[in-house]
């Protein structure tokens, strides 16, 4: 029999995988707030667009996965926070509604609201969903207000276990921790969109020159903007968990990062591979593959990042108003028996990543041309 901290610990890694995956798909809600740039341009927001359409099903299904994910394994993660920052995450959510609704009917035949209408929906969902998804992510290093009583299940009258703040979620978006790691992940979004674009859009020199300087730009903002996040984050004071219960402790994620090894190699060849796909598409005028660094150097930034945040003694959401409901992967995760049947199952995983490698592939291995978004033969988006 697998021990429980074993299976804890195997889940949250699953966990952070997901979350890496799909901070990588973020790149097609950055290059949708790319569109409207294109107002002058159809044909090249056509290529933007369909490129993008490509993909869009893969970070959608990403989320809803990694919702999922930590509703069967970590349920009273899920029951506080998608149940308590109410307001936080249904803007979340209606962001990536009007994405699907997007482009389904963008090009619709009998489309009463023009295409412009959808690609503003698309431009939303691009820019207030990553900013929000990453200020959803910074209460789990900057805390967040609620409170935790499993014997409340008890109550008749009222059997709810957490209770979060009247604000509903709104006060996350006013802390500025969370909106600098919100921006940091909108501008990584956007970088990766261009190098996307790069990879995926040919016989369009002008657009090229576009998405090179957007490298550029986008790229200095978010290395800027990730710098600061992770100054701040490296110097905040965290939790930690003791015999006596949770305690404050100065330099909490930097002491994590310092006590696993591993973590901290992850960490920086995360950073490497990031700057290294920068640099390559910066620098080489004719390179196109600097996704393939950077999307890899993301992945790995941000499971290090969950792993500061869940190991090492460490409360991975924790309430600035009872240190004592501070959650951890010991005090939230489900039953030894659902862990394990999960992990079983779980073992069907590579496959499915084989899946989705193979869909990605026959879906790119066409590039977006001028030619191809003007042939009413082609489906576009």
């Amino acid at each position: 029999m697998i021990a429980l901290e074993t299976l804890q610990a195997y889940w949250w890694l699953i966990i952070a995988v997901l979350g890496a995956a799909l901070v990588f798909l973020l790149f097609v809600q950055g290059g949708q707030t790319m569109l409207l740039s294109h107002a002058a341009d159809r044909s090249g927001r056509a290529m933007l667009v369909n490129t993008l359409g490509r993909k869009w099903e893969l970070s959608f299904t990403t989320l809803v996965v990694f919702g999922g994910a930590f509703f069967a394994s970590f349920p009273l993660f899920y029951s506080t926070s998608f149940g308590g920052a109410y307001w936080l995450w249904m803007l979340i959510l209606f962001s990536f509604v009007i994405q699907a609704v997007s482009y389904e009917y963008r090009r619709k035949p009998g489309n009463l609201y023009g295409c412009e209408t959808y690609d503003i929906f698309l431009f939303i969902n691009g820019s207030v969903g990553s900013v929000l998804l990453g200020v959803a992510v910074g209460m789990m290093f900057f805390g967040a207000e609620f409170t935790v009583s499993k014997t409340n299940i008890l109550d008749a009258s009222a059997p709810v276990i957490s209770q979060w703040a009247p604000t509903r979620g709104l006060e996350a978006i006013a802390c500025w921790q969370n909106l600098l790691l919100g921006f940091t992940i909108l501008f990584l979004a956007r970088t990766q969109a261009a190098l996307y674009f790069l990879l995926t859009i040919t016989d369009a020199p002008d657009l090229e020159r576009r998405n090179r300087r957007r490298v550029l730009v986008n790229g200095l903002i978010f290395v800027v903007l990730f710098l600061a996040f992770t100054g701040v984050l490296l110097t905040t004071t965290g939790l930690t968990q003791t015999e006596v219960g949770f305690m404050p402790e100065p330099y909490k994620y930097f002491n994590n990062l310092m006590a696993m090894p591993v973590v901290a190699v992850m960490f920086l060849l995360g950073v490497v591979l990031v700057l290294a796909g920068l640099g390559l598409t910066i620098f080489r005028p004719g390179y196109r593959s600097g996704i393939w660094f950077t999307g890899p150097g993301s992945a790995l930034v941000v499971v290090a990042l969950f792993c500061l945040a869940g190991f090492n003694n460490t409360p991975y959401y924790p309430s600035l108003i009872d240190l004592d409901s501070s959650l951890t992967i010991a005090n939230s995760s489900s039953s030894h028996f659902t862990l394990e049947t999960m992990s079983w199952v779980s073992l069907a995983v590579p496959f499915v990543v084989a899946y989705i490698a193979y869909v990605w592939h026959a879906m790119t291995r066409k590039p977006i041309t001028p030619a191809e978004v003007k042939d009413p033969a082609e489906h576009l988006y």
